[in-house]
């Protein structure tokens, strides 16, 4: 039998990439980046047969052509490459990733889109590279859409989460799993509401959004000019109370938030907490350990990393 043996939670943001001379809260950037490097270890400890990873799509994966709320890698998966992340096919857990599908539709609990061709981009590839580089540990990818909405709630993210916590653990042959969620904390991205752009510079993200599935890679260079010119809007109150969530073991009370809520209490790119909320509810919410928190205005996030350990659990 599957058996779940560590979550982790980590902020992403490509301008570690390609802004990393530039960052001048080099001090922070480098406890970050040191950070996600101590919880690689912690993961090859772990010594995962796979990893289920959740993570988002900035319109490099998916376009506003057909959004499904969520959606499970099941055959190829490509990485788009952009930014310095890692770029090209990644290996996945067939097998693993075909029974999840059918187990969670067929327990009626989940209708989950899925692809036999699935494309990712730095919202999960940030962590295969960070997180995975060298460890030759395939993955089963979950695309969660937090910025094209209607989103799907985080109640509903927390329902699937939970079937996909069941689907694992009937998987019928011997895995250690470990799960990753890719995303979050505060920040605030200048992508407009889809349905209602203002201005050129949003008019232009939509073009891209739509029709950029042939020529995503065309759109890039004004995309990246209009992301640098974003000011920061970090709330490191929002991200410390929500990291207490995690290590108090109440991460549940994320799935409370409403899509306005969260986004006015801290940003666009906070709907990403989907994802670690998501990790959290497979891990039936155990307190998680805080390894790292900055404020990194440079990259415009709040950057987390948290990990969840079983093992380290008081005996029962």
């Amino acid at each position: 039998m599957a058996k779940i043996v560590l979550g982790v939670g980590a902020s992403h943001s490509t301008l570690m990439n390609t802004h990393w001379e530039e960052t001048t809260h080099k001090a922070e950037a480098e406890r970050f980046r040191d950070a996600l490097y101590a919880t690689r270890e912690r993961i090859a400890a772990a010594r995962p047969d796979a990893v289920i990873l959740l993570g988002s799509n900035h319109f490099r994966g998916f376009w506003l052509d057909l959004i499904p709320p969520f959606t499970l890698g099941v055959g190829e998966c490509n990485a788009s490459g952009e930014s310095g992340t890692p770029a090209g096919p990644q290996q996945v857990d067939v097998p693993l990733a075909q029974h999840l599908a059918a187990e969670i539709v067929e327990s009626g609990r989940f209708d989950l889109a899925f692809s036999a061709r699935l494309q990712i981009d730095h919202g999960q590839s940030h962590a295969i590279q960070y997180l995975l580089a060298g460890l030759d540990v395939p993955i089963v990818p979950l695309v969660v859409n937090v910025f094209a909405p209607p989103l799907p709630t985080f109640k509903r993210s927390e329902e699937l989460a939970v079937a996909l916590g069941a689907a694992i653990e009937s998987f019928p042959e011997d895995k250690r799993v470990v799960v990753i969620a890719s995303g979050g904390l505060s920040h605030q991205l200048p992508w407009p509401d889809w349905r209602d752009p203002h201005g050129e510079d949003e008019d232009f993200m939509v073009r891209a959004w739509l029709d950029g599935r042939e020529n995503w890679a065309g759109y890039d260079v004004r995309r990246r000019q209009i992301i640098r010119a974003a000011e920061a809007a970090i709330s490191p109150e929002f991200d410390n109370r929500v990291l207490d969530l995690f290590t108090t073991g109440k991460a549940a009370e994320v799935a409370d938030y409403s899509t306005s809520e969260l986004e006015a209490a801290a940003g666009n790119g906070a709907q990403e907490l989907r994802t670690w909320l998501m990790m959290a509810a497979i891990m039936n919410y155990i307190p998680a350990e805080r390894i790292a928190y900055e404020a990194i205005p440079e990259w415009l996030t709040g950057m987390g990393v948290v990990v969840l350990d079983p093992a380290g659990l008081p005996a029962q």
